[in-house]
């Protein structure tokens, strides 16, 4: 009998496919109140659950909150909330007070909520246009999202854009890399395993050999490939 396949053992939720978020630092969030803030960056530090690093920013009212370190950041520089301050490093503002052109990071999906949106290192979006109900903002994906006017965001880009150009010159290091986050590396192609492995493996040359959309009722153990062919029949 052949072992489980990767999707069968990643839906058990065992330790080897569970993200280790005990090592993670911080959440990202936002100040609770909608009050004029002004406070500096008290660290900056890398955590491993994020690929920029995360500046910890220290307000007058004692709250402390971590956010994703913008490009040229230093520790003690200024950061203002609420308030388009020019001499601020760092500006916190809702999207309906930011100029449009300008270019903003860690967008909020709903208000409140702390940052959903462009975290990744040395990204950023851009707002295109405002409206009394929306604000428009292009993406990294080149995409075109439509925002709440309250949603808050911070002015500038991340921090840690030539993380890619860095080769990794050992596979070892590229394993922790991923294990840090739960992402599994190396990954097997099916076709290269063998037949007792996974559905699609086995047969002359890497070739399926049968269709890669499963059954309605196929079993765990064969529910796998594409979930339904986009479309049927000749193309006109």
């Amino acid at each position: 009998m052949g072992k489980r396949i990767i999707t069968q053992r990643r839906g058990k939720g065992s330790l080897t496919y569970r993200a280790p978020s005990h090592r993670y630092h911080y959440e990202i969030s936002y100040p609770k109140n909608d009050e004029t803030l002004t406070g500096n960056v008290a660290q900056i530090m890398k955590d491993p659950a994020r690929t920029a690093p995360t500046a910890i920013i220290k307000f007058n009212d004692k709250s402390i909150i971590p956010i994703p370190a913008s490009l040229n950041m230093r520790e003690g520089d200024n950061v203002s909330y609420n308030n388009l301050n020019e001499n601020a490093k760092l500006n916190i503002l809702k999207l309906k007070d930011i100029p449009e052109g300008t270019s903003v990071y860690n967008l909020e999906s709903k208000p409140g909520d702390g940052g959903k949106f462009c975290r990744s290192a040395g990204t950023a979006a851009s707002v295109v246009s405002k409206t009394e109900s929306y604000v428009l903002v292009k993406l990294p994906s080149r995409k075109e999202r439509k925002f709440n006017p309250a949603c808050r965001a911070t002015i500038g880009v991340i921090a840690g854009g030539g993380k890619t150009e860095k080769p990794m010159l050992k596979a070892g290091k590229k394993y922790h890399i991923m294990k840090a986050r739960n992402k599994l590396y190396p990954k097997t192609s099916g076709v290269a395993m063998n037949a007792v492995d996974h559905p699609f493996g086995s047969g002359r040359g890497r070739h399926v050999g049968k269709s890669k959309i499963p059954k309605k009722n196929a079993p765990p153990g064969r529910n796998i490939g594409l979930i339904r062919a986009k479309r049927t029949g000749r193309k006109r």
